[in-house]
């Protein structure tokens, strides 16, 4: 551990006992933190509050690689959202525009692509920037400048997030470098007016101790969680949706954290539910939360096309707004 870290980390620490002692941060919303102390992966019976819904880019990304042209797909994300689907939030990935960061014609356009539809422009999900928790000091460091580009792209936009990959250089018991890293970040991030958010998406990051351990560790407001219902470590092939840990339970923890939700969804029921996700369960989990902003639908299935998947989603979380949920035994 170098001492470059160790000195962050002191840095940090007293940051966190102070935004304890003053009921403040650790990457939530202001006002959120009390009212989520005692959010339940076994919400008891009562109504699913309000929210919005966003699309998730990744949603369409066998049409978009398919058209050939990614980049110019990635201008109609915004049209697509609000006519095809009916949706007003979206969020984007790096990897359909990824030599566009500093292009400032093509993201005006892409701006007023999202203006012209009455889209609100919500985050960049980032893929392919290196490892923020690389053992390798230089490598860490090359990764947080290679994602800085991205944060100025967000700015452009007026999304409010970037989504970072982690890596995979941490766990519950030691974020030392990845706290450096993604601090790093983050403070970069804070100069800019955009949130660093992590995504549970494999690794340590789909462990919820070890990504909280790395929350608290970088401990800025603007440094927060992606919660996703879907991507937790499996018991066997991840097809069959056999979950190695309480995914409720997990989702309820990094709640507080939250700065965006990612509703995964695979499939879909004659009753129109997920067939492998319990959605009003999730949903009762997230509101509870005091979470009222946009949750981005990301559909992974194969049997519905990417089309009728979205719209399946889009039902669902239509028909669990403001209704009554009731735990099953």
């Amino acid at each position: 551990m170098t001492d470059r870290i160790l000195s962050r980390r002191d840095l940090l620490r007293g940051t966190l006992a102070g935004g304890a002692a003053l009921g403040l941060g650790l990457g939530l919303r202001p006002g959120l933190l009390l009212a989520s102390q005692d959010v339940s992966g076994s919400p008891t019976a009562g109504k699913i509050g309000d929210y919005k819904i966003s699309l998730a880019e990744w949603s369409l990304h066998k049409r978009y690689f398919e058209s050939g042209d990614p980049a110019k797909a990635n201008l109609g994300f915004p049209r697509d959202a609000r006519e095809e689907f009916g949706i007003e939030g979206v969020e984007f990935v790096n990897q359909f525009f990824k030599d566009k960061a500093r292009d400032d014609s093509y993201l005006a356009e892409l701006k007023k692509a999202a203006a012209d539809q009455g889209v609100a422009c919500l985050l960049i999900m980032i893929d392919g920037e290196g490892s923020l928790s690389d053992a390798d000091t230089a490598k860490r460091n090359q990764s947080v400048e290679d994602h800085k580009k991205w944060v100025d792209a967000a700015e452009a936009l007026g999304c409010h997030s970037i989504r970072v990959n982690t890596g995979d250089n941490y766990s519950a018991t030691d974020v030392a470098a990845a706290a450096d890293g993604c601090s790093a970040l983050a403070e970069y991030g804070k100069s800019r007016g955009i949130n660093i958010i992590c995504e549970n998406h494999g690794g340590p990051s789909s462990d919820p101790d070890a990504l909280i351990a790395l929350i608290k560790g970088v401990g800025m407001d603007n440094f927060g969680t992606l919660p996703d219902f879907g991507n937790f470590a499996t018991n066997g092939p991840r097809d069959e949706h056999v979950y190695a840990i309480d995914i409720y339970d997990a989702i309820a923890r990094l709640m507080p954290y939250a700065k965006g939700v990612s509703a995964k969804c695979y499939d879909f029921g004659e009753g129109g539910g997920e067939a492998y996700l319990d959605f009003p369960r999730i949903m009762k989990i997230v509101t509870d939360a005091g979470y009222d902003g946009f949750v981005g639908i990301e559909y992974e299935g194969s049997r519905l096309s990417e089309a009728d998947g979205i719209k399946a989603a889009k039902s669902l979380l239509d028909s669990l707004r403001g209704a009554q949920y009731s735990p099953t035994a």
